[in-house]
């Protein structure tokens, strides 16, 4: 098993590691050392609650980046990027959830301080390249600079790399492409680490373990609304619209209505201009044939109309898909294959084979299987 998909700088080269004290960025390390990488660590601190209190683990994460980076013998930096991710995340995040879209931050995260203020305070101190415990391959040949999909199928975290510069990515090592998840936890197991039964961290740290509509309370206030069927009739009120996303089946709370089948409910559409919720009882309502993204990144040369495959979301299989430039500049993405809950806010990423080859945020779509959109 390669510990590192590509050496490009050879032995002694200097790298620096985000550590956020999981098991994965501390595997990153020890392989990087292994190869012979004059390796130092770093630990990015992204968010601070104004009410003194760390529900996003930050200080145990920090202790636990020390105790790794003392076992392998590295030095540890420490970088606030809060304010950064403040301004250039968090602000986005609620900008998109009072349009009532579904944003995703961890996106964001990694073209604006993983990817962006992490790799400028590496070169700051010297760095050659910057390197993270993703699981994602990148290549390097006579047409360019490549992201290749992890082999772990269940890890693969190109999807949120899509909206990163090639750029910036070109600078990152990531020595976990070609390696399991479980083989990294039976590695730092017997590298003698800590951490190495340490569960993978889900959600998004800024929320940690409070729930998500407490914590959304504090920035955005709630406005009741009509909850309504597809023809208009009320069916009850929702909760304020930024609580809900599309395809959402839980917490309706619309059981047992009289005259009404005893099936699931699910989200069909939001309508801001008069804080409506419309639900349907037909999940085949929630397919769609096409979207429209902005932002497009490109991480090599493409020329449109490109068939390739794409993920509206993580852990999505490929579809098959077109993409052309739409009449508004925006890109157009037809599907070979209805999907379900396409998502205003979210992103969309596309594939060649293994090769991720950018992406872009989903701004429109039409939950019907309209097939010709202009």
């Amino acid at each position: 098993m390669s510990s590192i998909s590509t050496n490009p700088a050879g032995s002694g080269a200097r790298v620096i590691v985000g550590m956020s004290g999981g098991v994965d960025s501390s595997v990153a390390a020890a392989l990087l050392k292994r190869e012979g990488y004059a390796v130092e660590g770093l630990f990015m601190k992204n968010w601070e609650d104004d009410d003194g209190t760390e529900y996003c683990t930050a200080l145990e994460d920090l202790a636990d980046a020390r105790r790794v980076c003392e076992a392998l013998g590295i030095p540890l930096h420490l970088a606030n990027f809060a304010a950064e991710y403040w301004d250039n995340v968090f602000e986005d995040f609620l900008t998109e959830y009072r349009a009532s879209r579904t944003p995703n931050p961890d996106v964001l995260c990694n073209r604006e301080i993983k990817f962006k203020q992490f790799v400028a305070y590496a070169e700051r101190l010297g760095a050659e390249f910057i390197a993270t415990g993703h699981y994602a391959r990148s290549s390097t040949d006579a047409e360019g600079y490549h992201v290749l999909k992890g082999l772990d199928d269940n890890k693969d975290q190109t999807y949120f790399l899509q909206a990163v510069p090639a750029a910036q990515l070109s600078k990152c090592l990531f020595p976990l492409g070609n390696w399991q998840k479980a083989d990294v936890r039976a590695e730092a197991e017997a590298l003698g680490l800590h951490n190495h039964a340490r569960k993978d961290s889900t959600g998004i740290c800024f929320i940690g373990e409070r729930r998500f509509r407490d914590f959304l309370a504090r920035y955005i206030k709630d406005e009741p609304g009509p909850m309504v069927d597809q023809e208009g009739r009320r069916l009850g009120t929702h909760r304020g619209l930024h609580h809900y996303t599309i395809g959402q089946r839980q917490g309706l709370e619309l059981g047992g209505l009289r005259g009404r089948a005893e099936q699931p409910w699910y989200v069909l559409n939001k309508r801001p201009a008069d804080n409506t919720l419309i639900v349907t009882q037909d999940e085949t309502q929630l397919l769609s044939c096409w979207l429209r993204a902005d932002e497009p990144n490109w991480l090599r040369e493409v020329t449109l109309p490109l068939s390739c495959h794409a993920k509206i979301r993580y852990r999505q299989k490929d579809q098959a898909c077109t993409v052309s430039a739409a009449a508004d500049g925006r890109l157009l993405v037809r599907f070979d294959v209805p999907q379900r809950a396409i998502t205003e806010g979210q992103y969309v990423a596309f594939y060649s084979g293994d090769e991720m080859l950018g992406g872009g945020r989903i701004q429109q779509t039409e939950l019907s299987l309209q097939q010709n959109p202009t």
